[in-house]
């Protein structure tokens, strides 16, 4: 397992077949900004060359505005590449976060990495 850190982030990266698993966890509370966590990403799926990614955010207290925008990038990005972004794990806080931005359906929480991999609404939390 790799780790990396970026804005207030501490990456941990496991690497399954085919899949990237990107634990997050938020040094001295949840970050106000987080500008390269998209860029970031894409490195190390590049450095790997694999563009699935599952991100586990269940050590997240608080889901900031800009992380969204900064997941539909990388989303966006990752498709181009055949790709695909999937989460898991938000606490009910962060996945209401979600509901109000309405992002929801792009952004869909699944209930475990498992769950996250196999894709489809039918494993989907929210």
């Amino acid at each position: 397992m790799a780790v990396h850190n970026v804005d207030g982030l501490e990456l941990n990266v496991d690497r399954g077949p085919n899949w990237l698993f990107v634990k997050l966890r938020a040094r001295d509370g949840a970050p106000a900004e987080v500008p390269q966590f998209a860029e970031k990403l894409w490195s190390i799926s590049s450095r790997h060359f694999i563009y699935r990614l599952v991100l586990e955010l269940d050590n997240l207290d608080e889901l900031p505005s800009d992380m969204m925008g900064q997941l539909i990038m990388l989303q966006e990005r990752l498709s181009q590449c055949g790709g695909a972004l999937r989460i898991c794990g938000l606490s009910p806080e962060c996945e209401e976060t979600l509901n109000n931005c309405q992002m929801e359906t792009a952004l869909q929480n699944h209930a475990s990495r498992e769950a996250a991999v196999m894709g489809g609404s039918e494993f989907a939390v929210n």
